[in-house]
C-alpha cells in the first residue's frame, strides 16, 4: 500500500499525530501524546498505527532518564523518474548551479524534448 493511500484511511487523531510529527521533524513519544493532548495509551495506538502504515519511523531511545521512542516522519514515495531523460540524470543534481550552456545540459533536454 502507497503511503498516499494509507494517509486517506488516517483517523483524525492519526491524522493530527502525523502533521505533528512531519513538522517537529522527529519527537519522542513521551512528549507525542502530551502535544496531542491525548492519554499515553491512545498516544501508543496512534504511534503503532502509523508506524504500521509505514508513514513514521520509530528508534527506541533514553529520554529524560526513561525509555521511548524517537518518532520521525518517513521518507515519502518518490518519482525519481522526473529526473530523468532517458538513461540520463539531471544535471542539476548534485550541482549548486548548472551552465546553460553546459553541453552536458544542453544533451540532457534534448534528450528530455526527443522522450515525449
Amino acid at each position: 500500500m502507497s503511503s498516499a493511500a494509507s494517509e486517506a484511511d488516517l483517523s483524525e487523531d492519526e491524522r493530527a499525530g502525523l502533521e505533528l510529527i512531519r513538522e517537529s521533524g522527529g519527537i519522542h513519544q513521551s512528549d507525542f501524546w502530551k502535544e496531542l493532548d491525548v492519554s499515553s495509551r491512545k498516544g501508543s495506538r496512534i504511534v503503532e498505527s502509523l508506524f504500521e502504515k509505514g508513514l513514521i519511523q520509530r528508534e527506541e531511545t533514553v529520554y529524560e532518564g526513561h525509555n521511548t521512542y524517537h518518532l520521525t516522519p518517513a521518507a515519502r514515495d518518490l518519482e525519481f523518474s522526473l529526473l530523468m531523460a532517458g538513461d540520463q540524470l539531471s544535471p542539476f543534481i548534485g550541482d549548486e548551479e548548472v551552465d546553460p550552456h553546459d553541453d552536458a545540459f544542453s544533451q540532457w533536454v534534448m534528450n528530455l524534448a526527443y522522450q515525449n
